[in-house]
């Protein structure tokens, strides 16, 4: 999980709110396997991951690593 969401940090912090930088925060703080297998589309997210920054790096993720 570092790296995907290493890489959508590094890319994207810049432009995050404050809102989103705490959504970010609760992310990294998530169950690794929980957090990939909803990225990846796995499994549904939990109710405490999706939203519109969920959505956000997994757009990322399958738009810059083919993924």
């Amino acid at each position: 999980m570092d790296l995907i969401l290493g890489r959508f940090a590094d890319s994207e912090i810049a432009s995050l709110s404050e809102i989103e930088l705490s959504e970010l925060e609760r992310l990294i703080d998530a169950p690794d396997p929980d957090l990939y297998a909803a990225l990846t589309g796995n499994t549904e997210p939990n109710a405490e991951f999706a939203g519109a920054l969920f959505e956000r790096i997994k757009s990322f993720r399958v738009a810059d690593h083919n993924a």
